[in-house]
């Protein structure tokens, strides 16, 4: 179990959609109760994320970090090489990392149970490659479309996301798909999963009309793996191939790699900081 920290900092974003005043004076407030209030605070978009040498001039030893999976995934490469750790709580979208480390739970109550020492401290498994890192999932394929028109359904409601929507399912069912390297069949995504035994490939399933719905309403409505899916292999490399750029969302974060791309599994630079 951890003992408790001394100098904790916030990293947030003022500006996210998902952003809540009341949800801050929480977390303020559960510092405070702690005896451990915020030594400092790294408000986006005008404050920078902190790296490691930032968070050691100020003797740091935790980083709460409230926001979403794509800022948790950045905030961990700056601080990479820090000696303190990383607590993510649930202020994005889809809080994948935060529910991997502490299940659905309120950002008051996870930072009250780490503060309190009920957490473990450890490094986690990650999925790496030249275009990147991801700590929960990369994705790879055109299925990747339906992450833009979650965004634009997060920016602009409902209605621009569905005129966003036909093209996203145009690249899903025609363009050219995804397969892992010695096997021959295509997948519209290929969901990595980074885990202590290796990187877990599965091919998410679009063999019919019900398939492909159900893969949108789980982009849009929350988690992309509730789609159907099989899996595919894994183990410490996996490569992926395509007749096309391949399109990845890393954490929630879009980028494109060429074909064949190389997925090593690595072990995070920081330490994060579990309750579950």
């Amino acid at each position: 179990m951890t003992g408790p920290f001394s100098r904790p900092a916030l990293l947030c974003n003022s500006q996210s959609g998902s952003h809540d005043p009341a949800i801050r004076d929480a977390i303020e407030e559960a510092c405070r109760a702690a005896g451990t209030p915020l030594a400092a605070t790294f408000e986006l978009p005008d404050a920078e994320i902190p790296d490691a040498t930032e968070l050691k001039l100020q003797h740091i030893d935790l980083l709460i970090v409230w926001t979403g999976d794509g800022t948790i995934n950045a905030a961990a490469a700056q601080a990479a090489r820090w000696d303190g750790a990383i607590l993510p709580l649930p202020g994005g979208t889809l809080n994948l990392l935060s529910k991997a480390l502490h299940g659905d739970r309120p950002a008051p109550e996870i930072l009250a149970d780490a503060l309190s020492g009920k957490g473990r401290r450890r490094a986690i498994p990650t999925a790496r490659s030249d275009a990147g890192e991801a700590f929960i999932t990369v994705i790879a394929g055109p299925a990747t479309r339906w992450a833009e028109v979650r965004e634009t359904m997060r920016q602009d409601g409902l209605v621009e996301a569905g005129r966003a929507a036909p093209d996203a399912l145009d690249k899903m069912t025609n363009a050219p798909g995804v397969r892992v390297a010695g096997q021959s069949k295509s997948y519209a995504a290929v969901i990595l999963t980074p885990t202590e035994t290796g990187i877990r490939a599965d091919g998410i399933l679009t063999e019919n009309a019900g398939d492909v719905l159900r893969h949108g309403f789980a982009w849009l409505g929350g988690d992309f793996r509730d789609g159907p899916s099989e899996e595919l292999a894994i183990g410490e490399t996996v490569i992926l191939e395509s007749d096309a750029p391949i399109g990845l969302e890393y954490d929630g974060e879009l980028a494109e790699t060429p074909s064949p791309a190389r997925f090593g599994l690595g072990m995070s630079a920081v330490d994060f900081i579990a309750t579950t």
